[in-house]
């Protein structure tokens, strides 16, 4: 089983646009999917009910476009499902830890929903309620 963590780019000046981080087992995985991506603002992946929210039917979500001045058309997109107590992410492909390719990622789900709030609500209080250490 894998641990998320969720952070946020508060934008202008550190980036161009306010971003989400998800990280797995504390590698990024946006940057390492795809590295012109920019995961999506925080107002849409980590309100409450929100796209990254698993249900019993599989669904793909888009977790980040191509970063620039205005988002370009390519998007980066994740198949998130809920099976019995654990939440799964599949078709990303990226290099793991040992550099063999992920493919799919495995929460538990109270773990999962547990960050999706507190980073939901962390964002919506402001930067003072991040991670120690995380870049936003």
């Amino acid at each position: 089983m894998s641990t998320l963590l969720v952070s946020t780019c508060p934008g202008p000046p550190v980036c161009r646009a306010v971003h989400t981080y998800l990280f797995v087992d504390g590698l990024d995985v946006i940057a390492r999917s795809d590295d012109r991506m920019a995961a999506l603002g925080p107002d849409l992946l980590l309100r409450p009910g929100g796209p990254l929210w698993p249900t019993d039917a599989p669904r793909e979500v888009e977790v980040a476009a191509e970063a620039g001045p205005e988002p370009g058309p390519d998007r980066l997109t994740v198949r998130i499902r809920l099976r019995g107590g654990t939440v799964v992410w599949s078709g990303l492909a990226y290099p793991g830890p040992d550099g063999d390719p992920v493919e799919e990622i495995r929460f538990p789900l109270t773990q999962y929903l547990a960050e999706i709030e507190r980073a939901g609500a962390a964002t919506r209080e402001g930067p003072a309620n991040s991670p120690p250490g995380s870049p936003g």
